[in-house]
């Protein structure tokens, strides 16, 4: 949960480009990221592979008035809304991005090539039908800060007790990486979102820093088998409840239209 989902990025700044906040350019530097090139096939009127600034446009077009995050697990299919088939892709995938205003979802397929150091990322994104429903089980915002704070307190309490402590070289890299990201990356998201999305999404990357961590730092004081599970069962919810606080955050645009606010 450190690095920052694609289809976040593609939500995001989405999101700013169909609200007039950002250019089309502006919109596709953010998306790619570090990646080569993006695509999207499947796409309603074409018969290949479309870029990403002919891709928004269209979707414009089709009535589009924003896009949701889906960040769905095995067992906890969240923000989706159907049919089967798209749900099965996005879980596959661990993420999928749903259209707001047209019945269109994109799943990300990802393609590396090239040797270590110098692999060549390329992303298609697969444009399918999706059920036009509420997404499943995600928060508001408020509900996802209150959530966040309280899987946080009782993560720390439980990995504090079983010895697992945010200390050593493992976690202190992983740290240093995080502060260096946050720094690079500059904006949380894209503009236009509201401050307290930007805060719930910035804290849900510190709980996913400290489940990074936890996970990473080694057998620490729990030695046991049944130590072991209680860590694992210590940090399940807290992840189940930064991949819901993520979705919260990225939603925000499309759920504050739905309310009047823009």
């Amino acid at each position: 949960m450190l690095s920052e989902p694609r289809s976040g990025r593609l939500a995001a700044w989405g999101n700013a480009l169909l609200a007039g906040f950002v250019s089309p350019d502006d919109a596709v530097v953010a998306i790619v990221g570090e990646d080569a090139v993006h695509r999207v096939a499947g796409l309603p009127g074409e018969t290949g592979p479309v870029g990403l600034s002919l891709a928004l446009g269209r979707l414009r077009t089709l009535g589009a008035t924003g896009l949701r995050v889906a960040l769905p697990a095995p067992g906890h299919p969240l923000g989706l809304s159907g049919p089967p088939d798209f749900n099965a892709r996005a879980l596959e995938a661990e993420e999928a991005v749903v259209c707001h205003g047209v019945a269109l979802g994109f799943v990300p397929e990802v393609y590396e090539a090239g040797p270590d150091g110098d692999v060549h990322v390329e992303v298609v994104w697969h444009c399918l039908p999706v059920r036009e429903a509420p997404p499943a089980d995600v928060p508001s915002l408020g509900e996802a800060e209150r959530e966040l704070a309280e899987a946080l307190r009782d993560a720390t309490e439980v990995l504090s007790r079983l010895d697992v402590a945010g200390s050593g070289p493992v976690a202190e890299a992983a740290i240093d990486a995080y502060r260096a990201r946050a720094e690079r990356d500059g904006e949380v998201l894209a503009p236009g979102y509201p401050p307290r999305a930007v805060r719930v999404l910035a804290l849900s990357r510190r709980v996913g820093l400290l489940v990074s961590v936890a996970y990473g730092n080694g057998h620490g004081g729990a030695v046991s088998a049944s130590e072991m599970a209680a860590r694992s069962e210590a940090l399940r919810p807290v992840e189940r409840t930064a991949r819901r606080a993520q979705v919260a955050a990225y939603n925000a645009f499309v759920e504050e239209r739905e309310r009047g606010v823009r």
